[in-house]
């Protein structure tokens, strides 16, 4: 009897656990399920405004959530610009760029004339003055009027193309090309600069195509007409800038501290200043004397000693003379020419020319802003004293050092400004 209660219990709780277990799951279904949305209505949600710390970190460098898996960088809002001065400094930028081209493939076509021309005339010349040694040695008649007069015209063709390799300075026009290529392509990275990070306006097209045509006069292409003079009666620094504007660096003027200008710094700069006047312009533009005074002897020789082997060829058989004059003279051509187009000596004046013209463009930058008596019309100090160090290829310290002991010394220094060369 007790066996036959406890089954009849037991079913009776089961069934009402199970029957509180059905309406849980009714109830969690009921919770769970979206109620059914009727045609042409929606179901608006409020948006969550809670951040998590992600978000706050991607925020805080510089990026905002646009979606759950997407983030777009935050950019500062751009500056009004003149649309019209972006393209026209993109203009400029394509023609800075076929410049750029142009005199780089300028460059190694006269270096190519002046390998060739070498070459040519010095083979010319020990031809000529073979052919004379070998008339000397014949016994006469038609060969030797033959030798003498092959040796003689061929001495006179070697005259005339020394005549003109000597005016136009094949290795000079050359180095004059790979400056003119390596300051334009400094000049576009300057435009796309501007145009990448600063708000261009009509100012800067003006300065930029000033930067152009000063570049263009400075190094010109043609060599009839506007060729740079080879032999100048002085020797002046290298020139290619337009006139300096000073350019106070956007958002870093005026209210800056005095734009980072001190009197501290000024005499620092008045300093380099004048050690570069004193040592390194002045030393570039001695040595670029020497070159030239060499450059012109050698033009001078060269000619000059194949004319008169063209003479002593021409009398061969008139003394022994005329067979000395021809054939030594000739050699001495062939030296003479060698040392003059083989070293390139008329590179070597116009490199220094250029180191001089660099130092004295740094020296007119310094000086347009000390000039300037409103600090906040020149450019950011700091920034400034930087660009000079890395130009001179010093860092601050030894920048601050070089015033420091120039102040102290005064002409008793004998350190250069400059460590690049």
């Amino acid at each position: 009897m007790a066996s036959i209660r406890a089954s009849n219990v037991i079913p009776s709780s089961f069934s009402t656990s199970s029957s509180r277990c059905r309406r849980e799951i009714m109830t969690v279904k009921a919770t769970i399920n979206m109620p059914k949305l009727q045609n042409g209505s929606s179901l608006s949600l409020p948006k969550l405004t809670t951040m998590g710390l992600v978000e706050k970190l991607q925020l805080r460098n510089g990026y905002k959530n646009t979606t759950t898996t997407q983030f777009e960088k935050l950019s500062p809002s751009p500056k009004a610009s003149d649309p019209m001065a972006i393209e026209k400094l993109y203009a400029i930028m394509e023609a800075v760029a076929n410049r750029v081209e142009m005199h780089k493939n300028m460059g190694e076509q006269r270096n190519n004339w002046n390998n060739l021309l070498l070459t040519s005339i010095n083979s010319i010349t020990l031809t000529a003055s073979l052919m004379t040694g070998v008339a000397a040695m014949g016994a006469g008649g038609a060969p030797l009027v033959a030798l003498k007069l092959s040796s003689t015209l061929l001495y006179l063709a070697a005259t005339g193309m020394l005549l003109v390799i000597n005016k136009i300075q094949p290795s000079q026009l050359a180095e004059e090309q790979r400056n003119a290529a390596r300051l334009f392509k400094q000049l576009y990275e300057e435009i796309r600069t501007t145009v990448s990070i600063d708000t261009p306006n009509s100012n800067d097209v003006k300065e930029t195509t000033a930067k152009v045509l000063a570049l263009d006069r400075a190094y010109p292409l043609p060599l009839l007409g506007v060729m740079l003079e080879k032999f100048p009666k002085t020797v002046e620094p290298a020139v290619w800038w337009a006139p300096l504007r000073n350019r106070k660096a956007k958002g870093l003027g005026g209210k800056n501290n005095g734009n980072n200008w001190n009197g501290e710094l000024e005499g620092e700069m008045r300093e380099i200043v004048t050690v570069l006047n004193r040592k390194d312009k002045e030393d570039y533009l001695r040595l670029g004397k020497k070159a030239l005074k060499l450059n012109k002897i050698l033009a001078i020789s060269g000619p000059l000693l194949t004319g008169l082997a063209a003479f002593g060829s021409a009398f061969v058989g008139h003394g022994s003379w005329a067979v000395v004059l021809g054939v030594v003279a000739g050699a001495l051509s062939t030296v003479v020419n060698t040392i003059e187009h083989g070293v390139q000596v008329g590179m070597v004046f116009e490199m220094n020319r250029s180191n001089a013209g660099f130092f004295k463009l740094i020296q007119e930058s310094v000086e347009s802003n000390l000039k300037e008596r409103e600090v906040e019309r020149r450019e950011n100090g700091e920034l400034f004293e930087m660009k000079v160090a890395l130009q001179l290829g010093r860092s601050l310290s030894e920048l601050r050092d070089l015033a420091t002991s120039s102040a102290m010394k005064g002409e008793a220094n004998h350190e250069f400004a400059s460590k690049l060369f």
